[in-house]
């Protein structure tokens, strides 16, 4: 766990290998963070946790942000779109 108390949480695949009450445990720290206004950066191959979390999500193709959707606007369609090069969304 963390020691430090910093600005910035970066968490890449938190959960992987993790039962679903220690899912849960991340998952309420990851809000708690960004509830006392850390940001907090995650990278996670759960679409589903990333949906759920996340207040923003920015997708990257070919090494480049190519498009970023509010959280609350994405579904599973729309980023595997996203990540295949296509959809829509507003470019960085």
């Amino acid at each position: 766990m963390l020691t430090n108390d910093k600005d910035l949480l970066i968490a890449v695949n938190p959960t992987r290998g993790l039962d679903v009450g220690a899912i849960e445990y991340v998952h309420r720290y990851i809000v708690e963070q960004r509830n006392k206004g850390k940001a907090v950066l995650l990278v996670s191959f759960e679409l589903d946790e990333i949906m759920s979390l996340s207040d923003r999500i920015d997708v990257i193709f070919e090494g480049k942000i190519v498009h970023s959707i509010p959280g609350h606007e994405a579904n599973e369609k729309t980023l595997g779109l996203m990540m295949a090069g296509g959809g829509e969304g507003n470019v960085r």
